[in-house]
């Protein structure tokens, strides 16, 4: 639909869906820094840990199927609003947690309730932006990961390194608190989708998008690239602190460059995109990615500053793809059904988290000396699943694609 928003309301409009992405991603990305300290704190192995960041994923692969009988239904705003509180209460339990059987429930519950609002915060790009600017709109909100990586993981890393592995669930809460009255104040209502018509049963939207082949490739395309990148991601901190010596001091450093980095190229990457077809610049993006996706899980002992020169280049080009990427996969549904095939994509995306992380946590090993056997194998498996998504990218029609002026 075209944007009834002015270019202020539009540009804060993204910038509050791009806190509360923050709260969420932060919360998510903070388990997998910590685990060193989370490994030491409960007694645990590479398979438990693992295990644990599994949790939030399937979590959120659960309600996402839930989410998609009924987001449809309701008001937009209100619905992530309300979404968010509850991720909010979920994320204050997982710092109250005291030990490893309760923290992976409230693990599980915040992961429930961030699906929902991930897959709320894209569909509410895909009903507002124009898909002529699309892709640039998902960069500036893509924008959570970077500042989450450039601020928030050092800052929750320096609050658990001097206080307690406690400290940044607590510090997420707060934010959550603060991005709600902000939302309150600045979202839109977005209930355009909302229809007369009545469904014939709950699941009658899941079995619409179910139903189109366009839908089914879009969701596999997805499930391919999110699953490259997550086989490695969840142990990138253990690894550099097992095998490539870097001091878990040092890590926020390392999480403070790549996060600095990518909050300029997320933007570049999303103009790009607009400019020259979203397709051609995925393409290009993903397989750039395969050099450090190669290079951080062979690598042994190096100085910590070519260690910051790896991760950053992996931070930039695998979340890189994601810009492009999911400008393709919002495009894929029609408006009236997008909310419920972005919920089902939620879902599908946060099964590939939990199926690489789990895959990858039983390829690994962890030795007496806390260094990770096995990685160099995952590496491969990255790359295989990265290579099958640029092959796939073509299948995908996007219904509200308008054709350039070079087209």
């Amino acid at each position: 639909m075209p944007s009834t928003l002015s270019p202020r309301d539009e540009r804060l409009f993204l910038l509050t869906l791009a806190g509360i992405q923050f709260s969420h991603i932060l919360d998510f990305m903070i388990v997998m820094p910590l685990g060193p300290i989370l490994m030491r704190a409960f007694g645990i192995g590479t398979h438990e840990f693992g295990l644990l960041v599994a949790s939030y994923s399937f979590s959120a692969a659960l309600s996402g199927v839930l989410a998609a009988t009924f987001v449809d239904l309701f008001e937009r705003k209100r619905l992530l609003l309300f979404s968010f509180a509850l991720f909010g209460l979920a994320t204050l339990a997982c710092g109250l947690a005291p030990n490893y059987p309760t923290l992976m429930v409230a693990r599980g519950l915040a992961g429930a309730f961030g699906g929902v609002m991930g897959a709320l915060v894209q569909t509410m790009i895909g009903d507002a932006i124009p898909y002529a600017r699309r892709a640039r709109a998902s960069g500036l909100v893509s924008t959570a990961f970077s500042v989450s990586t450039v601020a928030g993981v050092p800052l929750s890393l320096w609050l658990a390194n001097q206080f307690d592995w406690r400290a940044p669930f607590v510090l997420i809460a707060a934010l959550s608190l603060m991005f709600i009255l902000v939302g309150i104040r600045i979202l839109p209502e977005l209930r355009h989708h909302l229809s007369e018509e009545k469904r014939s049963h709950l699941l009658s939207a899941t079995f619409a998008v179910l139903g189109e082949a366009n839908h089914l490739r879009a969701l596999l395309y997805s499930a391919l690239i999110i699953f490259s990148g997550f086989t490695v991601i969840p142990y990138i901190t253990v690894y550099a602190v097992g095998n490539v010596a870097i001091s878990q001091h040092d890590i926020p450093f390392v999480y403070l460059a790549g996060g600095a980095a990518t909050l300029f190229s997320a933007r570049f990457i999303g103009h790009w995109a607009d400019k020259y077809g979203k397709v051609e610049v995925y393409r290009l993006v993903a397989l750039a990615a395969m050099l450090p996706l190669l290079v951080v899980t062979h690598i042994g002992v190096v100085p910590l500053w070519l260690w910051v020169i790896c991760t950053t280049t992996f931070f930039v080009l695998v979340s890189g793809r994601m810009i492009p990427a999911m400008a393709i996969i919002s495009s894929a549904a029609q408006p009236k059904l997008r909310g419920t095939f972005m919920s089902l994509n939620g879902t599908v995306q946060s099964l590939a988290m939990g199926l690489a992380t789990t895959l990858a946590g039983f390829i690994i090993t962890l030795d007496e000396a806390g260094r990770i056997a096995g990685y160099p194998l995952v590496g491969y498996v990255a790359v295989a699943a990265n290579l099958l998504a640029i092959g796939f990218v073509s299948r995908i029609v996007q219904h509200d694609r308008q054709p350039r002026p070079a087209d």
